[in-house]
């Protein structure tokens, strides 16, 4: 695994100390370190680090808070750190985004994997959410070229096919996708036969 910056929050100044040496002997680098979670929030948002180590009673707003509000915003996985390790812990923790689960006292040869594994998953994560994202967008800009292509059958009384090389013939003559065409059509339609 390749050096990574990490943001370890704990309001215990001893464990982050602990945590830091530990991380840094790994090879890691400690970007930040926060002693409650608006705090972890704030350096989060700011360092935009590799991973994120967080406790989960920290005062001025938990762990679990902030661990949410990072996955969220999609900023980095968060491992959680906890003393904890009870069903309704582990099942809040995972409403809150989190992707890998260290208990106290935590040993040494247990955070590596840890960390790997969090980062693992929020890249599949990440990777998922883009195919979604790609495939919506493939998906909006089929259904707006079907309603174009009907507009143009019913305004220039073409075929399916005529209609559909005359949008990608406008779409590289302009330089703009395809849906942008077919938005248009569209647009262009409901303007000259306003819906009721």
């Amino acid at each position: 695994m390749h050096k990574l910056s990490v943001l370890i929050a704990d309001d215990d100044a001893v464990i982050r100390m602990d945590l830091r040496a530990v991380l840094e002997d790994l090879g890691h680098s400690v970007v930040g370190e926060a002693a409650s979670g608006p705090d972890a929030c704030r350096l989060a948002r700011v360092l935009r680090p590799s991973v994120a180590i967080l406790d989960v009673m920290m005062p001025a707003g938990s762990g679990l808070e902030a661990a949410a509000a990072i996955s969220r915003e999609r900023i980095c996985p968060v491992v959680l750190l906890t003393a904890y390790s009870e069903a309704p812990v582990i099942e809040e923790a995972t409403r809150a985004g989190v992707l890998a689960f260290l208990v106290k006292p935590f040993a040494r040869y247990d955070l590596q994997p840890a960390i790997e594994i969090a980062t693992a998953r929020f890249r599949e994560l990440l990777a998922l959410e883009g195919e979604r994202d790609a495939l919506s967008h493939e998906i909006a800009t089929v259904e707006a070229v079907q309603q174009a292509k009907a507009v143009l059958v019913r305004r220039h009384a073409v075929s399916d096919r005529e209609a559909q090389r005359r949008l990608q013939a406008q779409a590289i003559s302009s330089g703009r996708s395809l849906r942008a065409i077919a938005e248009a059509v569209v647009l262009t339609a409901d303007i000259e036969t306003p819906r009721r």
